[in-house]
């Protein structure tokens, strides 16, 4: 077990650096709208959607209907869909631990745990559990401490948010670097800016992720020769 944790930790720690930092600024920015530290952990241990999360700070300043909050999650959320049905292979067998598997998928934590590099002699669902959790913690933390930062701290938090941006940037970099061909990034760029233009930034998320799809459906022969290469 020991092993185990070990290992997660070390496995973890680039989302523990990212966690910590973007957590500390939602919960600076929570604080800033009149919510204290009960409000800013119960939203990290209940919702744990970071970016939704950044989103959620305004709707729920601005009074916005639950229909519209619904509905603005969805959006923002909708690319859990996509990779987490990708999941449900490796998610088989982990009985009890399922429930909160799903609940606790990111994308840092698919990023972790979509690929093959387990370790070894070690049991999957353990590992998949002990890492998200893990994951989760560090962003409850991160809020934690957020929120008494801000309370003890006078803070300026023009440019707070754009801390989530940035961490999706170095995610997309570090899997960029991290592999030899780049047709699935350049997919996933191209189809984002081609709906950006089209529909808008307040509706180009869902057929981003549509178009996504389907090209990744349509050349998925060619990104399977690339994993061989």
């Amino acid at each position: 077990m020991k092993s185990l944790v070990k290992t997660v930790f070390i496995k973890t720690l680039p989302v523990m650096t990212g966690y910590i930092v973007l957590g500390i600024g939602f919960g600076i920015l929570f604080h800033s709208k009149g919510f204290g530290l009960i409000p800013s952990v119960l939203m990290a241990t209940l919702v744990y959607a970071g970016s939704m999360q950044y989103v959620a700070i305004n709707l729920i300043s601005g009074g916005a209907s639950l229909i519209t909050t619904a509905f603005t999650t969805l959006l923002v959320n909708a690319r859990h869909i996509f990779y987490g049905i990708s999941m449900l292979e490796k998610y088989k067998g982990t009985g009890a631990k399922k429930p909160y598997l799903i609940f606790s998928l990111t994308d840092e934590t698919y990023s972790l745990l979509c690929g093959e590099d387990y370790p070894e002699n070690v049991d999957s669902g353990k590992y998949q559990f002990m890492v998200s959790l893990f994951n989760h913690c560090y962003w409850i933390t991160g809020c934690a401490l957020g929120s008494i930062i801000g309370s003890a701290i006078p803070f300026n938090t023009a440019g707070i948010d754009f801390c989530m941006t940035a961490l999706f940037i170095t995610i997309f970099v570090e899997q960029w670097l991290s592999v030899k061909r780049h047709l699935p990034a350049i997919i996933g760029l191209v189809s984002a800016v081609v709906c950006l233009m089209l529909f808008g930034a307040d509706a180009f998320l869902i057929p981003t992720m549509v178009l996504i799809s389907v090209l990744l459906i349509l050349f998925r022969k060619r990104i399977g020769g690339d994993k061989n290469e």
